[in-house]
């Protein structure tokens, strides 16, 4: 007799099992530090996690106090098949249609959260942020581990989020016991988060799922947030977050304030002037997967002040011009 298992569940499995022998080696090690209430830094899709066990209130607290989190600040739980989500939320049919089309991906959804999940981990919450990653060490870490994992980005809050291990080690030095390398991340900004707890699906953070891919499954129109307290129920809404070391500015290549002081760059056009340096993208694709690191850089260099190209909002767009306008502290 065959048993039923949901298509985003075995493209986990499929995926854990391409894990090469080092990456796995680690992910079993990182499993046993999750399991006794330890911290592990891990590679996403998106970018490198700091994880503790979303159901453990004190190992979630060594992710605040590690990160200089504010505690209010909800925390997404990251699972490696379904039937581990569904021991943390409740899933409706929304929900199900997008896990489906999604999972494993950059799609967070918010769901009503189970009495098994700590307040500490929801910030107090009665929804639950809820995702499955499209990463092999990190699903494999969450296997090894056989528990749903908190974790926001691993680097010093309201930091430049990191994108590779080395950057995480620089943020997070000994604060955590092992770093997973898994390479560069693939989409370079966070998970989309959508809330489907309501009448309408709601997107609360842009991401690597665009507003359109969501609209296409849901066959309904995606609203935006115009209540300040459903945008609480996302991960990284409340606080200013990706600031780089020196001020961020937003504009066009054509409309660039004049300025006195030493200036960088970084977009897709040209500027127009001379940069004291400057890094320049093919496609939004390539600009989102390398943003913060280009913030990083270029707060390194002489620059007084870091000069942004605002994308426009179709595809990835949108989650690109909402991680510049947070950078930049609006």
């Amino acid at each position: 007799m065959s048993i039923y298992k949901d298509p985003a569940s075995e493209r986990a499995e499929r995926k854990i099992a391409s894990l090469s022998p080092e990456l796995r080696r680690l992910a079993e090690e990182g499993g046993k530090i999750i399991k006794n209430g330890g911290l592990v830094a891990f590679p996403t899709e998106t970018v490198y996690g700091l994880g503790a066990d979303a159901l453990d209130p004190d190992a979630v607290a060594s992710i605040y106090e590690a990160k200089g989190r504010p505690s209010d600040n909800p925390l997404i739980l990251h699972v490696s098949s379904v039937e581990m989500a569904e021991r943390v939320v409740e899933i409706n049919r929304r929900a199900r249609m997008l896990i489906e089309a999604f999972w494993p991906g950059p799609l967070s959804v918010v769901l009503p959260a189970k009495d098994i999940v700590p307040l500490r981990t929801r910030g107090g919450l009665p929804t639950a942020a809820v995702r499955m990653p499209d990463s092999a060490p990190a699903l494999a870490l969450i296997e090894m581990s056989g528990l749903p994992i908190a974790a926001p980005s691993a680097n010093i809050s309201g930091r430049p989020s990191p994108t590779d291990a080395k950057t995480v080690l620089s943020d997070m030095g000994d604060r955590v016991p092992l770093v997973i390398d898994g390479g560069d991340t693939r989409f370079g900004v966070e998970s989309t988060v959508v809330d489907v707890t309501g009448e309408h699906a709601v997107l609360l953070r842009p991401g690597g799922v665009s507003k359109e891919e969501l609209e296409k499954v849901l066959k309904e129109e995606v609203l935006l947030p115009q209540d300040q307290n459903i945008i609480k129920r996302s991960p990284g809404t409340r606080y200013r977050h990706y600031a780089p070391s020196v001020p961020l500015v937003l504009c066009t290549a054509e409309s660039m304030p004049a300025e006195n002081r030493r200036w960088a760059w970084m977009g897709i056009a040209k500027p127009e002037g001379t940069p004291c340096a400057s890094v320049l993208f093919k496609n939004k694709a390539e600009y989102a997967k390398e943003l913060f690191r280009a913030l990083r850089m270029l707060e390194k260099s002489d620059a007084e002040v870091i000069y942004a190209e605002t994308p426009d909002e179709a595809g990835i767009g949108r989650a690109l011009k909402d991680r510049l306008e947070r950078a930049a502290g609006k």
